[in-house]
């Protein structure tokens, strides 16, 4: 493919409430096996774009090991290849990004280096799959300057977490809104876009003359009247992880067996990194039902519509319903948790009981997992 790829993962949300502490959004754990940054990834691998760069800030230490290897994703190459940028300390700046235009700026040598003509720029924190290449034509044909992927969607009692757009009968953008507090349009932005890259050159040069230092703000608004800016519409799943209950909701999407389906069972495929463990086994007596179940677990109880991620015991008489027990959790005898997230590395004694009564209930226990 005729571009570079940008993944924009440095961001926090602080509607993920306690599970934002630890890790980056794009580091969230997904489906059992996966990381949310492994869905961009894997179309980035899937278009054929060989050269990518992962921008990264907070609390990044999980999400760089989990990017340590290339290979997972087909990076591992002599042209091309996976590269991780972090805010760096030299002589011109010695600030953190500010946002994402500045973190772009301060990267910009990787832009500059480059040969391909276009830059596919996506969100760490959306799972969903796409063809690229598709977005590109569509961006050629168009003679845009810009183009951003977005959908319909129902966001009337929660427009403020989207980038609203409006379209012309020619789907060019006539109004872009950033989180607005009463939506005019129910197209949302995706938080994916093609763009020229010595078109972005310039924009982002621009913006750090300026001071300013959000790509929406202050490129895609500020030049929505200027540049030939297009939606592209896409109609397949997508997801966006930015409060407990998306996280919530999306792993639960994954329990319906036409999302799994989609996702898994369908060509191209999703990657990750890859853990050496054995196969999640299930002791006599177990229970499961509409789960998913990751490799390295061991179930003793009752497994109802939830996501076991990977190393989870779950002791006997245990009972999980409708919950996500994130990775290396041990859940003690006869305990009940329901319309919970129960955060990675957790020891829940045995006879407890945590129930989420009409949000979902964040279960964070550091007890000493072994008592001799």
């Amino acid at each position: 493919m005729r571009a570079i790829g940008i993944i924009l993962a440095g961001g926090n949300s602080f509607r993920m409430k306690e599970l934002s502490q630890k890790r980056a959004i794009a580091a969230m754990p997904v489906a059992g096996s996966y990381r949310a940054i492994d869905f961009a990834l894997s179309n980035m691998s899937n278009s054929h774009i060989a050269k990518v760069g992962v921008l990264t800030q907070y609390n990044a230490r999980s999400l760089n090991e989990h990017l340590s290897s290339s290979k997972w994703w087909d990076f591992g190459r002599k042209q091309g290849g996976l590269f991780v940028f972090t805010p760096t300390v030299t002589v011109e700046n010695n600030s953190w990004f500010r946002g994402t235009a500045d973190a772009i700026y301060q990267n910009l040598s990787f832009l500059k280096n480059s040969h391909e003509p276009y830059v596919v720029i996506a969100s760490g924190d959306g799972i969903y799959k796409m063809d690229y290449n598709k977005v590109l034509e569509y961006h050629i044909n168009k003679k845009a300057d810009i183009t951003v992927v977005c959908r319909n969607e129902d966001c009337t009692d929660d427009s403020e977490r989207y980038g609203i757009l409006r379209l012309d009968k020619d789907n060019r953008v006539e109004e872009f809104e950033e989180k607005p507090v009463v939506a005019r349009s129910n197209i949302i932005s995706c938080g994916i876009y093609v763009i020229r890259r010595r078109q972005l050159i310039e924009l982002i040069e621009k913006c750090a003359e300026e001071d300013r230092f959000d790509f929406v703000r202050d490129i895609l608004i500020r030049y929505k009247n200027i540049k030939r800016i297009y939606g592209y519409k896409m109609d397949t799943y997508w997801s966006n992880i930015a409060s407990v209950e998306d996280y919530y909701r999306t792993n639960m999407d994954f329990l319906k067996p036409e999302v799994r389906d989609y996702f898994f069972k369908t060509y191209p495929d999703v990657y990750s990194k890859i853990d050496d463990l054995p196969p999640a086994k299930y002791n006599v007596g177990t229970s499961v039902k509409n789960s998913l179940v990751a490799s390295g677990s061991i179930i003793n109880g009752t497994v109802e519509d939830s996501v076991i991620f990977k190393k989870v015991f779950v002791g006997n008489n245990c009972v999980i319903r409708n919950s996500i027990i994130l990775n290396d959790v041990y859940i003690g005898d006869n305990t009940y948790i329901e319309n919970c997230v129960v955060e990675s590395r957790d020891t829940i004694r045995a006879n407890s009981y945590y129930k989420g009564e009409g949000e979902i209930k964040i279960v964070l226990e550091k007890n000493e997992r072994y008592v001799f």
